[in-house]
Order: structure tokens, then C-alpha cells, then sequence
């Protein structure tokens, strides 16, 4: 039983516990929410007079920008009613300016009419007393001049003629003194000289042996690489020399440069032969393109198209009366260049009028006309400029002398192909009738290619064989020879070789 007392008094007074720990709970909430309401009111209270002072101070900042705003109307429109004033004044003035003015006007109107009157006046009066004059000369005044002309000229005759001879003697003499001083520099600043090409290339060899197999069985080799060089070979001219002929320096240099490989490789063989044949047209296009790159340097032009530049450079293997036409061409800029700084003439248009003024030649056995007119064209569809145009038409006289420049590239023209050795005519003659001599065989319908050797002596003639019999080739050799008796003149006779061969190509596969 005790301790179920225990027990209970227990509970109770945690019952009691929990009563006053309730009531303690709920005294000290009551305390705290009666602070925090004191706390906001007070936070209201300086709230309220914080926000009346800012009130105030903006009321009394608003006051200060009204009043300044008032003060500066009040000044602007008082700086306002100053210029209305001056602008009247002013008005005034320019009122009384212009009915000045109007009066002066009217009063010069009057003084002119007035000296217009005294002009006929004195003009009548001069007519009367010249017509007095003439009237007591019995001379018009057009007669007294012409013998008051001519009584001066007979009195006088001796001495003018002399003075007019010795001023014609003397400007004549200072400027044929001044062209030379000119020519003279402009030749002696040139340090170019003019490079001659030859028909004939050297090719040395290395042994004896080599030379078998250069010809091959039957000849066989030596054929197939002259009808695809279009050169004629000869091999015991020199010893230890293979002597390349040809009158065409691109196909010359084609040959020499496949021969020289065929050399160092050893492999000679028809197929061989014709693949290095066009590896070596190839690098003879690269060298052309070098040699036309380093011709614009060396003159200091730049900016032309590389096409343009491309047909320059055919004219490093292109010979004009023995003269290469590249160099000629270099030196001829260089020259034009020295006389356009001496003459106060454009020297970048009489250099490039100099250095293009046969790149016609490049191209003339293709196309149609003269050097001067298919250059003409030449440079007319790259743009070039036509002041160089005006410049390079006009070396050959064709067209007429249009800028200073003109006549500068004319001159240099003269000058380079005039020097003592710089050109062969007979050389020049040789060529055209080689020319000529493919130009007749080519024009036959069935020729495939046509190559004039040894000397002119020969024109060997390939054709294509699926167009002509064995029967026709012979009609055409005669052919052929026939139109060359009638139409050239040569020396002895000409062999005209015509070759018809058939490949039949299949492949394995």
C-alpha cells in the first residue's frame, strides 16, 4: 500500500509540476508580446518622423529648383528681349543699306549709259579721221600695214634670215646634243648583254656504249625519239657529243633535257622515251615561267596574270634575226626606263610597253596577223593597261605615236637590235623558210606532225594512219612536194619523208 501511495503522490505532483510550468509558460508570453508591441509602436513613432523630416527637406529642395528655375526665365527671357532689339536695329540697318545700294546702281547704270554715248562718239571720230587719212594717203589702212610690213622686211630681209638660220642652227645642235647625252646614258647604265641562240645543242656522252643503245635495235630508239621531239639527232658530228639540230629552241631544249635524262637513266626504250619526251615538255613549261618571273624582276614589274606572264616566258626559247626576243625585250626595258627618267616620262608604262612589245612573236605561228596586232590582242584580254598598249603599238610604226611613251619603246627598239652583232639577218631568213616549210605540210588534212630537219634539207611528215592509206601517204609526199617547188625558194633539193605508222594498243586485265 505505501507504494501505491508513493505512486500516486508521485503523479500528482507531476500533474501539479506541469500545471505551473504551464502557467509560467503562459506569464512569460504575455510579458514578451507586450514588449514587441511597445517595440513597434516605437519603430512606427521614428519611422513617421523620419519620413516628415525627408518630406520636409524635399519641400525646402523643391523651393531652392523652383526659385533658380524662375530666376534663369527670368534671365533668359531678358537675354531674349536684348536680341529681338539688336535684330531690328540690324533690320533697320540692312534697309537702309539697300536703298543705298539701289541708288548706287542706278547711278552706275546712268555713268554707263553715259561712256557707251562717248564711246560711239569717239569711235565715229576715229572712223572720220582714218577715213580723212586715207582719204589724203589714198591708202586703206590694211595697205599701209602690208607696205609698212614689207618695207620693214626688204630693209631688214638679210638680218632676220640670218638671226632665223642661227637659231634654227643652234636649237637644232643643243637638242640633237641633248638625244645624244640621253642615248648615251641610258646605254652606258645598261649593264645587259645581248645573248644570241644557236641551232644547235650539245649533248655530252658518257661512254660509246651509250650510244648503242641510244640508237637501238635497227635504229629504233633514235626514230621514236625524233618524230616525238620533232629534232633532228646527230651522232658522229663530235666525238663524245650527241649534236641535237633543230631550228625551234622549245623543241631543242625538249630534246636536250630528254636526252640528258634518258642518259642518267640507261633504260632506253621506245615507251621510255616517249614518257620522258613529255615529262620534259613539262619542265621546259617551268623554265619558261621562271625566265618570264625573273625578267619582271629584274625590270621591277609587278601585278600581271600569270597566263600573260606564262606566254612572256615562250619567248626565252624564241629568236628574232638571231636574237633572243626575252633578252632583247629585258634590255630594251631597261633602257626605255633610263630614257623615261631623262625625258620626264612615265617609266613603269615604257618599261612594261618595252618588255611586252613582242609578246605577239610568242604565239604568231598559231595565230593570224602581225606581231604587233596579235600582241595588241595579247594584252588587251588580260587588262593591261592601256597606256602600255599605246606604248608597244607603235615600235613597228603600224600604229600612231600616241604618248611620250611610244616613242621611247620605238627608240629602244632600234637601239638593241642596232647593235654591231646583235642580230643575224641569214639566221633570221633560215628559220622563216623552216617555218614556212611545216607551215605547207601541216595545212595537208591527215597530218598529225611535221618537222622540218637537217638543215631544211628534209621535211619529215607523220600522219595519222587511220585517215590515210599507204596509197594516199605517197599522194601526199607529192603533193606536198609540189606545193613547196611552187610556193618556196631554196638552195639544192628537199626531201619530203612521209611516215604512216599503226600501233595497236590492248589491255590484260
Amino acid at each position: 500500500m505505501s507504494t501505491f501511495y508513493l505512486l500516486l503522490l508521485l503523479a500528482v505532483t507531476g500533474l501539479v509540476g506541469l500545471g505551473a510550468g504551464y502557467v509560467l509558460r503562459w506569464l512569460v508570453g504575455l510579458s514578451q508580446k507586450g514588449s514587441a508591441e511597445l517595440a513597434m509602436k516605437q519603430i512606427m513613432l521614428d519611422a513617421r518622423e523620419k519620413a516628415e523630416a525627408v518630406v520636409a527637406e524635399a519641400e525646402k529642395k523643391a523651393d531652392a529648383v523652383v526659385a533658380a528655375a524662375r530666376t534663369d526665365l527670368t534671365s533668359r527671357e531678358d537675354e531674349l528681349r536684348e536680341k529681338d532689339k539688336r535684330i531690328g536695329e540690324k533690320e533697320q540697318f540692312l534697309d537702309k543699306r539697300q536703298l543705298d545700294i539701289d541708288r548706287e546702281a542706278e547711278r552706275i547704270k546712268a555713268q554707263i549709259e553715259e561712256v557707251k554715248a562717248i564711246k560711239v562718239k569717239a569711235d565715229a571720230l576715229v572712223a572720220d579721221r582714218q577715213k580723212a587719212v586715207e582719204t589724203a594717203a589714198k591708202m586703206s589702212e590694211d595697205d599701209a600695214l602690208a607696205q609698212l610690213m614689207k618695207t620693214v622686211e626688204l630693209k631688214h630681209e638679210e638680218d632676220m634670215m640670218v638671226r632665223i638660220q642661227k637659231l634654227e642652227i643652234d636649237g637644232k645642235d643643243r637638242l640633237e646634243q641633248k638625244a645624244r647625252d640621253i642615248l648615251a646614258t641610258s646605254i652606258h647604265r645598261l649593264g645587259n648583254a645581248v645573248q644570241t641562240d644557236i641551232l644547235t645543242t650539245n649533248v655530252p656522252l658518257p661512254s660509246d656504249d651509250v650510244k648503242g643503245k641510244i640508237i637501238g635495235k635497227e635504229g629504233r630508239n633514235i626514230r621514236t625519239f625524233e618524230r616525238a621531239t620533232g629534232v633532228d639527232v646527230l651522232l658522229d658530228e663530235q666525238p663524245g657529243m650527241i649534236v641535237i639540230s633543230c631550228f625551234d629552241p622549245i623543241r631543242r631544249q625538249v630534246a636536250r633535257i630528254a636526252l640528258e635524262n634518258l642518259i642518267v637513266d640507261q633504260r632506253i626504250q621506245p615507251a621510255k622515251i616517249e614518257e620522258v619526251v613529255e615529262k620534259s615538255k613539262n619542265e621546259v613549261t617551268k623554265i619558261m615561267k621562271q625566265k618570264a618571273e625573273e625578267a619582271l624582276y629584274e625590270v621591277g614589274l609587278t601585278g600581271y596574270d600569270p597566263k600573260l606572264v606564262a606566254i612572256l616566258g615562250r619567248l626565252h626559247f624564241r629568236t628574232s634575226y638571231g636574237q633572243n626576243v626575252l633578252y632583247h625585250s629585258v634590255e630594251m626595258a631597261h633602257i626605255a626606263g633610263v630614257m623615261a627618267a631623262e625625258l620626264g616620262a612615265d617609266v613603269k608604262v615604257a618599261k612594261a610597253g618595252a618588255l611586252f612589245h613582242d609578246i605577239g612573236k610568242a604565239v604568231d605561228h598559231a595565230v593570224q596577223g602581225t606581231h604587233v596586232e596579235i600582241g595588241r590582242r595579247i594584252l588587251e584580254k588580260f587588262g593591261v593597261d592601256k597606256r602600255v598598249i599605246q606604248a608597244m603599238q607603235a615600235h613597228h610604226e603600224e600604229y600612231p605615236y600616241e604618248t611620250p611613251e611610244s616613242f621611247i619603246v620605238q627608240v629602244t627598239d632600234a637601239i638593241s637590235g642596232g647593235r654591231p652583232g646583235a642580230r643575224r639577218d641569214s639566221v633570221e631568213n633560215y628559220i622563216k623558210r623552216l617555218t614556212e616549210l611545216e607551215g605547207i605540210a601541216t595545212s595537208f588534212q591527215g597530218v598529225e606532225k611535221a618537222y622540218a630537219i637537217q638543215a631544211g634539207r628534209e621535211l619529215r611528215i607523220f600522219v595519222k594512219p587511220e585517215e590515210l592509206s599507204d596509197l594516199q601517204s605517197r599522194e601526199l609526199a607529192r603533193s606536198i612536194a609540189l606545193r613547196v617547188e611552187n610556193e618556196l625558194k631554196y638552195p639544192g633539193e628537199i626531201k619530203v619523208n612521209v611516215i604512216r605508222e599503226s600501233r595497236s594498243i590492248e589491255f590484260a586485265r
